[in-house]
């Protein structure tokens, strides 16, 4: 298998309209209002999600083109390898976010806590069980994070990834 092909199920709404000064993850992005326009063929895909409180959305990075094996990540100044950051300047530029979710209109999803570009493409909604991501009987390390993740509330996104 040479290549994979996705095609959007949606479009997520935002108010950043360009990539300077957006938050770079959903922590810094609390309150931001956003929307998902689902494509009207998958809105019956949505049946009992208004159940859950989040969201995991999983989406297109379209303003990046080509990757970088090693990039400077937002909350560092040392150039890190691709997989051990959330850059979005990736082989296959995936994104995901976990986000509120406000409520469900027919094929319309309003979400809170959004950090995503205007006009994302949007491949995949998740629910988000947190029982399914917590590994309370292990020790978790997050690596060069350990000492910047407290930073990733208030720093803002600029240029460094577009070209």
């Amino acid at each position: 298998m040479n290549q994979v092909q996705y095609n959007p199920i949606g479009i997520i709404h935002s108010p950043f309209k360009e990539l300077h000064g957006m938050p770079i993850q959903p922590v810094g992005a609390e309150g931001v209002k956003g929307e998902i326009i689902l494509n009207k063929e998958y809105e019956e895909g949505l049946k009992d999600l208004d159940g859950f409180s989040h969201i995991i959305l999983i989406y297109h990075f379209h303003m990046c083109n080509g990757h970088s094996l090693k990039v400077k990540p937002f909350l560092d100044t040392v150039k890190r390898g691709i997989f051990a950051t959330r850059a979005p300047k990736r082989p296959n530029p995936i994104g995901i976010s976990v986000v509120k979710l406000d409520k469900v209109e027919g094929n319309v999803i309003h979400i809170s806590n959004v950090d995503i570009l205007d006009g994302t493409p949007l491949l995949d909604i998740k629910p988000y069980i947190p029982h399914f991501n917590t590994c309370n009987d292990e020790e978790v390390s997050i690596g060069w994070f350990d000492d910047k993740h407290h930073e990733a509330k208030d720093k803002k996104s600029d240029k460094r990834f577009v070209d």
